[in-house]
């Protein structure tokens, strides 16, 4: 048995972590192993810690095949991998894919529906976990992926994802019947991602954010107005729809309190901090609701070229916006980790680790 490592954080405590060593298993029949090369940490892998549990985000990586209790968590990463052992027909050693991966050295899977993109995870444990973040997308043949393009995809693709199908949504509700679209966390870029997506759609676009922020914020040109989060009575009191990325009540209150019935939609769509925002908010927007749709309306072809023409213009400003900070080690996946969590990464940072 090969040895490997696993990082995890407990799930009461998530700024207390722990680094372990594991022995991978002989594969059986049907499974494949990969070893992680290459992965990023934004403020989306702490929101997967924060709704671990309510969204079941800590039953895609078992602590227990790590040689772990139940108190601990393993917070998914998004990044690449590479087969090492397979035996499975059509998923081959040195196959490079993209997908959901855990903080550790290396994972076990069992591939089905295996064709030229990829494949999907048919692990029993997540047979019933959301089917998005099952699947594996091979490098080749992928119309988004570009070689010198990796750390972007790293940072941004599964931000993206949920940025691309947010931006979807509004425009096919005709922006909810809203002049005005308000995001909340403008800096983030989830936020941006959409922002960029919505540009001249049909509503004007709103970026809220903190003082230290602002600068960085105007400075990419998606919005056509910053404002602090301390402005809020300046907003036009328009028909406005809310995209709340903080998750922070006194913003949410801010805006009520300001707009009163202009206010036609309060969306929360994820977090940036620890403060749970769909219980405040009116609805919560989930990116794979809206992609399955899609999929049914323009088939997962058109779906896959839609995105990869969506991210190529996406990808084109934003090489611009983020200077990438690569760390080297399970040591550095464990600072970056500490950093992100306690909000002290500035906007313009991507954290990579290469393993």
């Amino acid at each position: 048995m090969a040895a490997s490592w696993t990082f995890a954080v407990a799930r009461a405590e998530l700024s207390r972590t722990t680094l372990v060593e594991w022995a991978v298993p002989e594969l059986s029949d049907g499974e494949t192993l990969l070893r992680v090369d290459r992965v990023g940490l934004t403020a989306n892998n702490v929101t997967y810690a924060v709704l671990g549990e309510s969204m079941r985000y800590w039953e895609f990586f078992p602590p227990g095949r790590h040689g772990l209790g139940g108190q601990w968590g393993l917070p998914p990463l998004w990044g690449f991998a590479e087969v090492v052992g397979s035996t499975v027909a059509g998923v081959e050693v040195g196959q490079r894919v993209y997908g959901y991966l855990p903080p550790a050295g290396h994972l076990v899977v069992r591939p089905s529906r295996v064709d030229a993109s990829g494949f999907r995870d048919a692990s029993v444990h997540r047979a019933e976990l959301p089917s998005p973040y099952n699947g594996y997308r091979s490098t080749v043949g992928d119309p988004a992926y570009r070689a010198d393009q990796e750390d972007l995809l790293i940072l941004f693709r599964p931000l993206f994802f949920t940025s691309f199908m947010l931006a979807d949504q509004i425009v096919d509700n005709d922006c909810y019947g809203a002049t005005s679209l308000v995001f909340s966390s403008a800096s983030s870029k989830t936020a941006y991602a959409a922002a960029v997506e919505l540009r001249g759609r049909g509503a004007r676009l709103v970026g809220l954010t903190s003082p230290g922020n602002l600068a960085f914020t105007r400075s990419l040109g998606c919005y056509d107005e910053v404002l602090p989060y301390d402005g809020i009575a300046a907003l036009d009191p328009v028909p406005t729809a809310y995209l709340d990325l903080s998750g922070a009540p006194a913003t949410r209150a801010a805006l009520r309190r300001h707009l009163g019935d202009r206010l036609v939609r309060d969306i929360a769509v994820g977090l940036t901090n620890q403060i749970p925002n769909a219980d405040a908010a009116g609805e919560v927007f989930f990116a794979p609701v809206q992609m399955r749709k899609r999929r049914l309306d323009w088939g997962r072809d058109g779906l896959d070229q839609r995105f990869a023409d969506a991210w190529r213009r996406f990808a084109d400003v934003a090489g611009e916006w983020v200077d990438v900070q690569l760390g080297t080690g399970p040591g550095a996946l464990e600072r970056a980790w500490l950093d992100v969590l306690a909000g002290v990464t500035p906007p313009r940072a991507g954290r990579v680790v290469q393993f």
